[in-house]
């Protein structure tokens, strides 16, 4: 599958490099084609690896992850809206995490609202999913890393999508038994105020 990943941090890094040792042509999108970080990634991971603009990642992928800050991810999903994204699964991996004020951060968005669920109305066309933004990057694509049984939650409106998703995160190592669908959309409102606990 032709997988599309926006945003260049650790999330974008481990979420993409687990995507091609799967053997997944994946593309990392930035705010520029030639981004340092994005750039040596692709060349570190070989032909399975490309990079481009975040425009360039979302045309390329079937399925695309959205590993930017939930802070800035609206402005940049926003200058996606149309074409790259339309009809397309969007993992929306993404926090609103807000560190103005230091350590720890407060959440931009919460209690009536999730940065999921801005994402959806501000994509209407486009079939977001929420999932893995409660854990650990390292976690997200290796869930062994942890002894014992642990639990990830899957939020989004439309079914087939989060069927494709939940596939994706059977071929990182999850269990069928601790894939957790929640509900609609509305639901990324708890995993995202999960952060804070």
């Amino acid at each position: 599958m032709k997988i599309g990943v926006l945003g260049t941090g650790m999330v974008g890094q481990a979420i993409g490099g687990r995507l091609v040792e799967l053997g997944h042509e994946t593309r990392m999108g930035s705010r520029t084609a030639d981004h340092p970080g994005a750039t040596e990634w692709a060349a570190n991971l070989g032909a399975h690896a490309s990079n481009g603009t975040f425009a360039d990642a979302a045309s390329f992928g079937d399925l695309v992850f959205n590993c930017t800050p939930g802070t800035v991810s609206l402005a940049v999903l926003g200058a996606l809206a149309g074409e790259p994204l339309q009809g397309k699964v969007l993992v929306d991996v993404s926090n609103a995490l807000d560190f103005s004020a230091g350590f720890p951060p407060s959440l931009a968005v919460a209690n009536t609202d999730s940065i999921g669920e801005q994402i959806q109305r501000a994509l209407p066309d486009t079939r977001v999913v929420k999932a893995l933004n409660t854990l650990n990057a390292d976690l997200m694509v290796h869930p062994s890393l942890l002894d014992g049984a642990h639990d990830l939650f899957i939020a989004g409106d439309d079914a087939q999508a989060k069927s494709e998703v939940r596939t994706l995160l059977l071929e990182f190592g999850w269990s069928t038994n601790n894939i957790h669908d929640l509900g609609g959309i509305i639901c990324a409102r708890g995993t995202e105020m999960y952060l804070p606990l």
